[in-house]
Formats: C-alpha cells, structure tokens, sequence
C-alpha cells in the first residue's frame, strides 16, 4: 500500500490547511491580549472576532468561553454548575464519568440511546439537577435525542450539559444549557476548545480570564486555527454518509456485525465487530496493512478495560473486546473504505481457516 489510510478521526481530524495558515500568520503577529499596549490590544480585537466567528459558524447566540478543550469545558460546569445532584448517562466519554464520579448513571437501551424512562425516574425528586449526556457518542456513534431529554430536565428545573465534541460542525446544536466543544475534532488545532454557555450567571466564578470563568493566558494562535476550522466548507459530511453506509453493507456481507445498526448514527463514527477476533489483533493487522482504526475511545483505547459504552449497552464483554471503532473525515475516500473491507474480509477468512 502506497501510502497509509487514517479513519480515526474521531480522536483527532488533521489539521485542515486553512487552520494551518491561521495559526501561522496569528503566530507572527502574537502578544499576550491581557496586555494594555498596541499589541495586546490587536491580540484581543482578533481573539473577540474569533469568538464571533466561531459562534456564527455555530450558530450560537449564548457566551463562549474559550478552553483547552472539551474535557476542560466538562470539568468547568461538573465542577462549578449552580445545581443540585449531577446525573450522567452510563455511556458518557471518560472526561464525564471522572469528573462526576458519584453521579447517578442513566441506562442505556440495546441500541445505545438513552432510556428515558430511567431518566425520569433520575429526575424525580432531584432538585434542580445537572444532567449530562453526549450529543453523540464518541465510539459508537449514536445520536442522543437531546429534544426530548432537553424538555424533561427543564421541565424538572435542570440544567443540560451536552457533550458535543463529536458533532460539533457537522450537526445542529442541541437545545441545552452547556455545550462542550473541541476544535481538533473538526480540522482545527489540539489545546483550544469552547464551553457554549447559556446563563453565564449558572457557573460560579473564579477570576482571571473569560469573564471570570477560567484563568490563564489566551492561546490566541489556536483560537484563530479554532475560527477557521469552524468557518470551512463542510459539506464532505454528506459523502460521509454514504461511505458510512457501503462500509456497513460490506461488514454486514462479509459475517461481520454493525454496532448500534438500528439507532440513528452520525455518518463520521461506526462500531464493526469481527466474531472470535480481538480488537487488538485486528487493529495491528490493519496498522500493519498501513491502516489507522481504533478500539473505543482514544482516551482509553490503550487500557486492557472492556468498554464501558459496549457493556452498557448489553453487549457480552467477549464481543465488546471484539469491536473497532472506524470514523471518517474530510479526507475520507471510496478507495479508502474498498482498501478497508479488502483487509477486513482477507484477516476474517485467515482467522477462520485457523
């Protein structure tokens, strides 16, 4: 193979070339945006166009706080929400479960949607709870419906915080009070995220930067990558669909399973298990084939732990050992899931032979 095939990125999409540009130019021309002379000033006025840019692209009119990240927007509001008892789903990322880890956990259905009525029985009695729960789950794919769980939190005085680092740019944002961004998870650069706020007077404050919400000096360069990013042509997610949709037909015909086939899934995140092969040994086989898959998260997919979005789901930990996570982006090819498939089927049939 001439050169190698990434579908991992649901873990971190390249760079794109316009963030890449951004950051460069924003590199030369860097002063610290706290400063009060010329400089600092021009820093500032092209950080707070970058938030501007970066809400419109999103189409949010709430705040937003610039973070490291994701995980550093979820520890903000676990940490310093205005609310009572904190209730997660059992499937939420690894950022989630370790930052409330005392958190009533909501069951999941078979397919891996959330089951509202042990949501319900969550939220009965819980004053003003924060709830959390992923827009999309990060190995899965799995579409929360975050309408419907959105009405029952208001309706039991709550606050959502929605995880939405895996669908950020490529679907609508949902309805909720908190929403966790990652730039890199859609071509822009690692270290630089967003905390979407809906009431900023719902998180307590602790001085220093963004109003007050988190301190430490603005990464102005990645900001500006994060606004570029954000404001590129994203219509590859259409394409993703499809190519989502032949690698599924071609697991399937090959006697391999389709994780979560009947819930509604992002086009850019799938599960396949290949029966009696462990995870491990297909990724290696494919690494070696020069093809980039994952096992789950990458914030865990080195750790010997069954997952805990496939247990929860129902699945037998002996299957979900079996299961690689395959996600695409703007790069993405008919050509690279053809080459995918032709070594999926050739290491099935070697492993069955033996």
């Amino acid at each position: 193979m001439g050169s190698r095939i990434y579908l991992d990125h649901a873990a971190t999409t390249p760079i794109l070339p316009a963030a890449a540009a951004a950051i460069g130019a924003a590199c030369w021309a860097w002063a610290n945006p706290s400063s009060a002379h010329e400089e600092g000033r021009a820093a500032r006025a092209a950080m707070e166009d970058a938030r501007r840019r970066i809400a419109a692209a999103l189409d949010w009119d709430g705040t937003l706080v610039f973070t490291s990240g994701a995980t550093e927007a979820i520890e903000i509001v676990i940490g310093r929400a205005r609310a009572g008892p904190r209730i997660v789903s059992a499937i939420e990322h690894p950022a989630v479960l370790r930052s409330a880890p005392g958190a009533r956990q909501v069951a999941v259905k078979p397919d891996g949607t959330l089951d509202l009525a042990d949501l319900d029985a969550a939220l009965a009695g819980a004053e003003r709870p924060l709830v959390a729960v992923q827009s999309v789950n990060n190995e899965t794919g799995v579409i929360h419906p975050l309408g419907p769980i959105a009405e029952r939190v208001k309706a039991a005085g709550g606050l959502l915080l929605a995880d939405c680092a895996q669908s950020a740019g490529k679907l609508p944002l949902p309805q909720a009070d908190f929403i966790a961004v990652a730039a890199h998870k859609f071509g822009g650069p690692p270290g630089i995220g967003a905390l979407l706020v809906r009431d900023t007077g719902s998180l307590e404050a602790v001085g220093g930067q963004e109003g007050g919400l988190r301190p430490g000096t603005a990464a102005v360069p990645m900001i500006m990558g994060f606004a570029a990013a954000a404001e590129a042509d994203h219509l590859w997610y259409e394409e993703a669909k499809r190519l989502r949709a032949r690698l599924d037909a071609g697991i399937l015909a090959a006697g391999g399973a389709v994780v979560a086939a009947t819930a509604p899934r992002v086009a850019t995140i799938a599960g396949y298990r290949m029966p009696g092969v462990p995870a491990a040994a297909q990724m290696m086989q494919l690494d070696l084939a020069g093809i980039a898959v994952s096992a789950g998260s990458a914030c865990s997919s080195g750790s010997l732990k069954t997952s805990h979005v496939l247990t929860a789901m129902g699945m037998a930990e002996e299957e979900a050992r079996e299961v690689i996570r395959v996600s695409f982006g703007p790069s993405t090819a008919e050509g690279d899931i053809d080459a995918l498939l032709a070594e999926w089927r050739a290491l099935y049939a070697r492993r069955r032979a033996a």
